[in-house]
């Protein structure tokens, strides 16, 4: 199909019932994900804007896949591939490209027996799900938690697609208890530069399915279907939240000091994760989630801190209540009845399919700027607790921090360590204890859209803040590594951080697998010997 931007109704009439049709439902996930040009990310300033392909194939079977693949290889054409378009990195669309679009391909299968392809004798069968590439985590989540009552490890937001995740190594909100997405990873299918689809697993070709584990999404070949290992459901999940003001530069210092020993003593384990966000008007935001655990050990567990915090009036505001709460696991992502999710009310839409009221505005965000970077747990022993309190107040006074402790896997079971150890990530996150991510932005900016242009001063002004906000925390962990999928786009040490001693081990399967470099992505591996568009070879 030829391809047009999401917005060009918009452009002949802003005010047309084609222009608004599109208009009315930008801010939903599933909507930005069904249209061809769409992008769950609106741009980023200085960055990338999202330029729609010249053509796309639809792609309905990993045949088509491989047709696509031949046709750019043979022609030379500059080749994206998309299932979500989630990529804060602008690598799921390019300008003058030919497209491989998969989200037709969205097949879930359950496998109660599972061995991977060449492994038969060699390892147990485990119960599995398998997933094709333009399948969501929701979907996922539905087929395997909602419907059978068993867990996948994926990713936080439910909207993000599976087989991109995975190959960025992938997090969500227990993944402190599981590990990572890519730790799950059990066989893959994949159409590589010369057109053959191969299957891959720890029997055939290793090496391969090694990269597949968070060497970077877009680098490998066209993934079109992925299978996953399942785990037994806890009973419970469950939250806990609340948001409070401290009255002073000191009562705040001496409230991040409070709730990082609180952390270290009680919530350094593997129920639970999610986040803290610290904030330059010395606010501390509650938004954590627990797996495992039920109703009185969660609410015996906050009551030392929420005491603690009660008993100071004079030192702290209690903006919003503090507070936890467990429920049945399996209806963590059932949508109907859920509070927290809003539901895709299309006509047509899936039943299942909904999103994280807290991931709203994500959705067609502009970003002005993105960092992140791990924190060492040696930052939690006693003697250290000073320098990283002191560290995350000062990165605070320039911009608001996300502290992600499901995304730093120090605390997880040694099982979840292990196999997160034998995947392409950064092994830093494997001895980290939480991501930090120091991000911001507004609202959609898409090309074509009916709005006021975007205050570039001030959006110049909050990247910088953001810049100061993370090169604080670098002088206390000047290596500390950076998730691929969130990370600044800028980051002149994109190599080292996004997956450090494992570099060069990716660039030797990127050398093998694809030598000619048809599959390029922004700061993949094998990027720096082309153009910065993927056009020209350096």
């Amino acid at each position: 199909m030829a391809v047009q931007p999401m917005l060009a109704p918009c452009e002949v009439s802003a005010v047309s019932a084609a222009c608004l049709a599109v208009t009315n439902h930008l801010r939903n996930p599933f909507f930005v994900g069904d249209q061809v040009a769409g992008t769950q990310v609106s741009g980023w300033l200085g960055a990338w804007v999202p330029a729609a392909s010249a053509f796309a194939i639809r792609a309905t079977s990993t045949a088509d896949v491989v047709a696509g693949v031949n046709f750019a290889r043979d022609h030379q054409l500059r080749l994206v591939v998309k299932g979500a378009g989630h990529s804060y990195q602008g690598t799921s669309n390019a300008a003058d490209s030919l497209l491989i679009w998969t989200r037709a391909m969205n097949e879930v299968t359950l496998h109660d027996s599972f061995v991977p392809a060449c492994c038969e004798g060699r390892v147990a069968p485990v119960e599995a799900v398998s997933a094709q590439a333009g399948a969501l985590w929701i979907d996922l989540y539905h087929a395997v938690t909602t419907v059978r009552g068993r867990y996948v490890q994926g990713g936080g937001c439910a909207d993000v697609g599976v087989a991109g995740l995975i190959q960025s190594g992938g997090f969500g909100s227990f993944s402190k208890g599981f590990g990572s997405a890519a730790s799950s990873l059990l066989e893959a299918e994949i159409v590589t530069a010369d057109g053959q689809v191969r299957t891959v697993n720890a029997c055939c070709d290793p090496e391969l399915f090694w990269a597949l584990k968070g060497g970077g999404g877009g680098s490998w070949g066209v993934v079109t279907r992925v299978t996953l290992r399942t785990h037994a459901l806890p009973k419970f999940f469950g939250a806990a939240w609340g948001l409070v003001k401290a009255r002073s530069d000191d009562a705040y210092r001496k409230l991040l000091a409070r709730f990082v020993d609180f952390y270290a003593d009680a919530l350094f384990n593997p129920h639970w994760g999610e986040q803290l966000a610290i904030s330059p008007d010395n606010t501390l935001k509650i938004a954590m989630v627990c797996q495992g655990v039920d109703s009185r050990q969660a609410e015996m567990t906050w009551k030392p801190f929420f005491d603690w915090v009660k008993a100071s009036p004079q030192d702290f505001t209690i903006v919003e209540e503090m507070g936890s709460w467990v429920g049945d696991a399996r209806r963590w992502w059932a949508v109907e009845g859920n509070q927290s999710m809003i539901p895709d009310t299309r006509v047509g839409a899936k039943k299942h399919h909904g999103w994280w009221k807290g991931d709203q505005d994500q959705v067609g965000a502009w970003l002005h700027g993105y960092d992140s970077l791990w924190l060492p747990a040696k930052l939690l022993e006693a003697s250290q607790r000073p320098r990283l309190v002191d560290a995350l107040l000062a990165s605070s006074r320039h911009k608001r921090l996300d502290l992600q402790f499901n995304k730093g896997l120090a605390g997880s079971p040694a099982a979840a360590i292990e196999s997160a150890r034998d995947t392409a990530t950064n092994p830093v996150v494997c001895e980290a204890f939480a991501l930090v991510i120091i991000a911001d932005g507004e609202g959609p900016a898409y090309p074509g859209f009916p709005r006021s242009p975007p205050d570039l001063a001030a959006a110049r002004q909050t990247a910088a803040n953001i810049d100061l906000a993370a090169a604080a925390l670098r002088q206390v962990v000047p290596n500390a590594g950076s998730y691929v999928s969130e990370s600044n786009y800028f980051n002149p040490n994109w190599k080292r951080e996004f997956w450090g001693p494992n570099a060069a081990r990716l660039e030797a399967v990127k050398a093998r697998i694809d030598p000619e470099g048809l599959f390029f992505v922004h700061h993949g591996v094998g990027s720096e010997a082309w153009s910065a568009d993927g056009f020209d070879r350096l």
